[in-house]
């Protein structure tokens, strides 16, 4: 067996802190970046939700008004939460607004169709975030 060499006394991890364990992945700020998938998800399901709407009511037909203002108001949340990535309870609070938006298919069944859609985009981004963040 052959041991792999220690890294030099004066090695800097990205933090700059000597010794310490080196990036897992090639970005700068992978904080950031995580972030910005996060941010950048929420934001374009907010946008599907409120284009969607209009859709639902001419096709289906049996969206109420209450439907529709469970709709918007999911909208307005992953756009809120969008903007509050930096918060540590966001992320947590991103999966509660998946499982709310697959529950409003209760309300119409494409809400539901879009609940997984997103629920999905949701669990990558949460698996690319567990994978660069560690």
């Amino acid at each position: 067996m052959t041991e792999q060499p220690a890294p030099p006394e004066n090695a800097t991890s990205a933090e700059g802190e000597p010794g310490a364990a080196p990036r897992r992945s090639g970005l700068r700020n992978p904080q950031a970046a995580v972030r910005g998938l996060g941010a950048g998800t929420l934001a374009l399901e907010a946008i599907v939700l409120l284009l969607a709407i209009q859709p639902i009511r001419i096709m289906g037909g049996h969206l109420s008004g209450w439907g529709i203002g469970a709709v918007i108001a999911l909208a307005v949340l992953a756009g809120a939460l969008a903007g509050m990535m930096k918060r540590r309870w966001a992320w947590p609070a991103g999966t509660v607004l998946q499982v709310l938006l697959i529950a409003c298919g209760l309300l119409h069944w494409s809400l539901a169709v879009l609940g997984l859609i997103f629920g999905a985009a949701w669990a990558y981004a949460a698996y690319v975030r567990r994978t660069i963040l560690g």
